[in-house]
């Protein structure tokens, strides 16, 4: 009897063909659920799905990627290509968006708020602000006994 193909990944892995058809399958289909497509699953496009499990991602990192490259697509940072099966399964490109995915971005830092009143200008004291406050309201009294105002 001969030893196993270690080429092979079911001989690495410990899998058998029909569990690595069964995993293709079932990813592939967990795809056209979450992009709402039907797309057949050929010959290359299972090729694509073996090439993501041999390189160790699974349906976890599936869903997570599809679901953020969704929620950028509807803030119109990505495009709707990115979601393609082609595009998507291109691995380096999926292992980027996976670690992007995960990245925790720190909240932006909060506005200042334009409705607070400015504080007064330091270089007059209360005692000037009073002196000024004080020759407004008296040039109003003047211009109220002139006649110059309604």
């Amino acid at each position: 009897m001969s030893q196993p193909d270690p080429h092979r990944p079911e001989a690495r892995s410990g899998q058998n063909t029909n569990s690595w058809s069964q995993s293709v399958r079932e990813l592939h289909e967990l795809y056209c659920h979450l992009t709402a497509q039907t797309l057949g699953l050929r010959f290359d496009r299972e090729r694509l799905w073996y090439e993501f499990l041999r390189a160790g991602f699974g349906a976890a990192d599936l869903k997570r990627v599809v679901t953020y490259l969704q929620k950028q697509i509807r803030a119109e940072r990505r495009n709707i290509g990115a979601l393609k099966l082609s595009n998507l399964l291109q691995l380096d490109r999926f292992e980027e968006d996976l670690n992007i995915s995960r990245v925790r971005l720190k909240p932006p830092a909060p506005r200042p708020n334009p409705s607070v009143q400015p504080l007064p200008d330091p270089q007059i004291d209360d005692q000037q602000r009073h002196r000024i406050l004080d020759d407004l309201r008296s040039f109003r009294q003047r211009l109220r006994r002139n006649g110059s105002a309604p």
